[in-house]
């Protein structure tokens, strides 16, 4: 082995912390469904046609020669799997660097063409299709299960057509230009699609492989490895033989680590977390109440309701109909809230028809009492203004992955978060961080491009300030209302985020029953100073932008936004971004920002993009994002909450 166990264990250690403080949620079939080394389901590294449950998401971390791989996966449809890698290649200097190994990013993507059945599965995807192409590669591949066992077979292009034994490209014969595969410069910006390079290739390399259950949690796999040695791209060790062999170990049902031995030359490891949020959501149990027997039946109910977490404003009624005003923040789901208010006025003796508006933050979410009710309803219960205090601490981990000065860092952090109810529709809100641990340190490298201004290319400087006690991560001030039903308004002013204060507003138009809305967002802001107390740097600015949003109930489901407008460095674009929520609170998806700073201006990796994840976490959501490059361009103020975020979260898209 090339690379000691010990130092394995020692780089990965912060890694392995922050999984054990992921929600653990119960994982889908371990029989089929694993991921391999580049993240994708597969064997060790061929793809598979398997894919997990819509909704699974996950972090793959990989440790062999010379690569070092971390992957963020996420399967927003059961036949559609997508995720993004960045690499730390040794041995391969990075250009103008060459003190530091090479880093690469990349997309990888999955679709299923056929289901099994009497026939096997069938899928068809791409490694690093928009980058570099370091890892540049097509395959079509079909999965095939009896019992225990599971038999893969494939073809390859580009990086997976390596083999001793390979066949002419079968697509050269209906096309010439399949016969050449163009190459990338080394050091090119990436950020763009390569489509002449797809399936191209004078040859392409037949792959299979097989997986055996030897016991519940523990896989043995075998595959022809075809991936390219001693190529134009990677400086692989000389291929000892075309067979990799590998174990698979599900420690939890969230975490698993796998050993592998590649090509007859070397050992690899990768340490692997999964999370479903579809087998983590449980069916709501309702709660019965303490009831006194002399109560009335509309006490019973309130009770009744705010015993499951909803909390009556107001109750009126007429001779067949109750209006209830409600306001709660607990339950994502519509569907929820309409059993808990069912099963409480059975419970109540309550037989009136029901309408209702339902208050988040005293935003009008949902609004089904109209005029003509209210006309001839009398009041018969109102409830008076009340100040709360919710208080919430957590472990959490911080990372900062591909610095230039070494692949991966992080923190352990101590995070709080209070919210401050003032009114019914006024809340401060404080979150400081302390850190435990963090190797933040020696990071001294400036970023390589702050064009056109510095906004997020210096975290390096705050980062290395998380040993400075208390931090403020946040403390600011919101006050909601919808002044005219439909529209909506938030004002916020304070510390917004780790790197700025400022003060503005939103608005948006938003009618719970269409799938659109559209909106205005203005926030004047101040770069914050590095030691993350009250002071500020010498730069602000003014943003402005435009916000439309749609959703697509349909057979595929989706969220998209598209907003333009001017960002926190000046630049002025739009962005793009799609994404997925379910009914347990996660959401994830993807987006891209395109401004005035062009792509050469803007330097290595073309264009502002990412991927991010909203993981609920004992009552509350872990937000995170990550871009393959901290750079200013295209730069928005990370918000704490948006006004859409708020009204939709009844709704999810499952």
């Amino acid at each position: 082995m090339k690379t000691s166990l010990n130092k394995i264990i020692i780089k990965n250690f912060l890694f392995l912390i922050s999984l054990f403080f992921i929600n653990p949620i119960l994982s889908d079939s371990f029989k089929y469904n694993l991921y391999n080394n580049h993240g994708t389901v597969g064997l060790i590294n061929a793809p598979t046609a398997r894919f997990f449950n819509e909704g699974v998401h996950g972090v793959t971390l990989y440790d062999g020669t010379p690569d070092q791989k971390v992957t963020l996966v996420s399967s927003p449809y059961d036949w559609f799997e997508a995720s993004f890698f960045y690499t730390n290649i040794q041995g391969v200097p990075y250009p103008g660097f060459e003190y530091q190994d090479y880093k690469d990013k990349g997309f990888n993507v999955k679709l299923r063409l056929k289901e099994e059945g009497l026939l096997p599965a069938l899928a068809i995807g791409a490694y690093d299709f928009a980058g570099t192409g370091y890892y540049s590669s097509e395959y079509i591949v079909s999965s095939y299960g009896i019992d225990k066992f599971d038999f893969h077979f494939g073809i390859g292009w580009g990086q997976l057509s390596g083999s001793s034994k390979t066949i002419n490209n079968p697509l050269g014969y209906i096309k010439d230009n399949f016969n050449f595969r163009p190459l990338r410069a080394s050091g090119s910006q990436g950020g763009s699609l390569n489509t002449g390079a797809y399936f191209s290739g004078e040859k392409a390399a037949p792959f299979y492989g097989v997986s055996y259950s030897l016991a519940k949690r523990l896989m043995l796999k075998l595959e022809k490895d075809t991936i390219l040695v001693n190529g134009p791209r990677m400086p692989y060790e000389t291929r000892e033989s075309d067979f990799s062999i590998g174990l698979d170990y599900s420690i939890s049902d969230n975490f698993n680590i796998g050993l592998s031995f590649e090509r007859g030359d070397y050992f690899s490891i990768k340490f692997v977390y999964k999370n479903d949020p579809k087998s983590s959501t449980k069916k709501y149990e309702y709660k019965k109440p303490t009831i006194d027997n002399d109560d009335d039946k509309y006490t019973k109910f309130i009770k009744n309701l705010e015993e499951n977490g909803i909390g009556v404003t107001k109750i009126t009624e007429t001779s067949r109909t109750i209006g209830l005003n409600l306001t709660q923040f607990i339950h994502p789901d519509l569907r929820i809230v309409e059993q808990i208010i069912t099963q409480a006025s059975i419970d109540a003796g309550i037989n009136k028809n029901i309408k209702k508006d339902i208050n988040i933050a005293d935003l009008e979410a949902i609004k089904e009492i109209d005029e003509d009710f209210l006309k001839n309803a009398t009041t018969i219960y109102e409830r008076q203004p009340s100040r709360k205090v919710n208080t919430f601490t957590r472990a959490n981990f911080r990372p900062f992955i591909a610095s230039r000065e070494e692949f991966f860092k992080g923190a352990l952090l101590i995070e709080n978060d209070t919210e401050f109810i003032i009114k019914e529709n006024l809340f401060f809100n404080t979150n400081l961080k302390y850190s435990v641990a963090n190797n933040f340190e020696d990071l001294r490298f400036p970023p390589r491009d702050t064009f056109p201004a510095q906004v997020r290319s210096d975290v390096k400087q705050y980062l290395k300030n998380m040993d400075e006690g208390i931090l403020i991560g946040r403390a600011q001030l919101d006050y909601h209302l919808t002044p005219k039903t439909n529209h909506h308004l938030m004002f916020t002013g304070g510390i917004l985020e780790d790197m700025f204060s400022g003060v503005g507003f939103e608005y948006l138009y938003f009618k719970s029953n269409q799938n659109f809305s559209f909106g205005i967002e203005a926030f004047k802001v101040r770069k914050r100073d590095y030691d993350w107390g009250f002071g500020h740097l010498d730069y602000e600015n003014l943003t402005v932008t435009a916000n439309f949003y749609y959703r697509n109930y349909g057979l595929i489901p989706f969220d998209m936004k598209l907003s333009a407008g001017e960002y926190l460095a000046g630049d002025v674009g739009s962005t793009i971004e799609f994404s997925r929520t379910f009914a347990s609170g996660v959401r994830f998806g993807a987006f891209a920002t395109f401004t005035d700073v062009s792509f050469q201006e803007f330097g290595e990796g073309s264009f502002d993009k990412g991927i991010f994840f909203k993981i609920p976490i004992y009552g509350n959501l872990i937000d995170y994002t990550w871009r393959p490059l901290t750079k200013d361009p295209g730069a928005k103020l990370n918000r704490r909450n948006t006004l859409h975020d708020l009204l939709v979260r009844f709704r999810p898209l499952d």
